[in-house]
């Protein structure tokens, strides 16, 4: 298995498919930190929220690649579970590269400042919140990309509403006095989590509610999978 994860990022890298989501995610952190400076954790919240659907679209595109034959064949050569595994390793994998880029950019274009009040957190804990916040948003994005991949979906125009519909609600449905924000996985309830009260019972709650979100749309994608064969 780890095999065919090697295989489909270095076909991911090779074809310069992952060229566009890098640029898209480098255009969206310029804009953002372009305004000024911020906190760590103030900004690696919004940043969280921004990289999402840019994550989920890079997921879409590195699943996408591979051709309907040669992923059947994976199927026989290392079964159904394994193959599909595999795609979802490899999607993460590429996501966490992403994220890595975006936790050092703003240090590189002098996006973040230190504590200038008292009371304001420190770097180390705004990072370590910043950090959070982009490992909460992988998994979700990752499962919300496969969900719109060809595989699951079948046409390039339902895997673009999918996509359409999971960014936009995310931020939509996200924003305070929400009908249904159970709907989402939490981005905006962490963003905002980062520039306020970081109480542990909270962070235990949004990590809870982000993974319970990501295992409901990552079942919906294996049934989704299993239907279209």
């Amino acid at each position: 298995m780890s095999a065919l994860v090697r295989m489909r990022l270095a076909g991911f890298l090779r074809t310069g498919r992952a060229l566009a989501p890098l640029l898209a995610g480098l255009v969206v952190l310029g804009t953002l930190y372009g305004g000024g400076r911020s906190q760590p954790a103030e900004a690696y919240g919004v940043s969280a929220v921004v990289l999402f659907p840019v994550l989920a679209w890079q997921t879409r595109i590195l699943l996408d690649i591979e051709p309907d034959v040669q992923r059947r064949l994976a199927q026989v050569t290392i079964g159904v579970a394994r193959e599909r595994l595999a795609g979802l390793l490899a999607a993460g994998v590429a996501a966490l590269v992403a994220v890595a880029v975006a936790l050092l950019f703003p240090w590189l274009v002098g996006g973040v400042t230190g504590p200038v009040e008292p009371g304001d957190r420190s770097v180390p804990v705004g990072i370590a919140l910043g950090l959070w916040a982009h490992l909460l948003a992988v998994p979700a994005a990752v499962a919300l990309g496969a969900l719109a991949s060809r595989a699951s979906v079948g046409g390039a125009a339902y895997g673009v509403a999918v996509l359409a519909l999971g960014g936009v609600g995310a931020v939509a449905l996200g924003l305070r006095g929400s009908v249904a924000p159970w709907l989402v996985p939490p981005i905006m309830a962490t963003a905002r989590t980062t520039a306020g009260d970081a109480a542990a019972l909270t962070l235990l709650g949004l990590t809870l509610w982000a993974l319970a979100w990501t295992a409901a749309v990552t079942v919906g994608y294996l049934w989704r999978r299993r239907a279209q064969g």
